[in-house]
């Protein structure tokens, strides 16, 4: 289980890598719906081997946090991650892919679906 602090940690690192590949993960999120391989593209950012989807930016090429493979919600549920039954609540769940970027993020502790926006502002720091 994750803490809190740990999910900063990588949620930091996570948003480093993707503020540096965004418009290329946007166009391959936007290949994949025009192509209609899928409504629900997802993206799976991770540092260990993961066999799930397709590699797009390999992070010891790159020399990034993470490794990205492209994915969709159908392949997801073929490998079990997501359960038939659960289905509607995650695309209930999914934000605009035209906006958002569903990454599933894997790491040594576990696994979580997190939604990073295509355009990212400013983030303001108060104390």
């Amino acid at each position: 289980m994750m803490t809190e602090e740990l999910i900063k940690t990588y949620l930091n690192s996570l948003r480093l890598d993707f503020n540096l590949f965004k418009d290329s993960i946007k166009e391959v999120s936007d290949d994949i719906m025009n192509e209609d391989f899928s409504q629900y593209p997802i993206f799976v950012a991770h540092q260990a081997e993961v066999a799930l989807g397709e590699i797009i930016l390999d992070r010891e090429e790159l020399q990034t946090n993470f490794t990205y493979q492209a994915s969709i919600l159908e392949d997801f549920v073929s490998k079990n991650i997501i359960k038939p039954n659960n289905v509607n609540k995650f695309k209930e769940a999914f934000k605009d892919p035209k906006k958002f970027c569903c990454i599933f993020l894997v790491t040594e502790y576990g696994a979580q679906f997190v939604f990073v926006p295509f355009e990212i502002t400013e983030e303001k720091h108060t104390e």
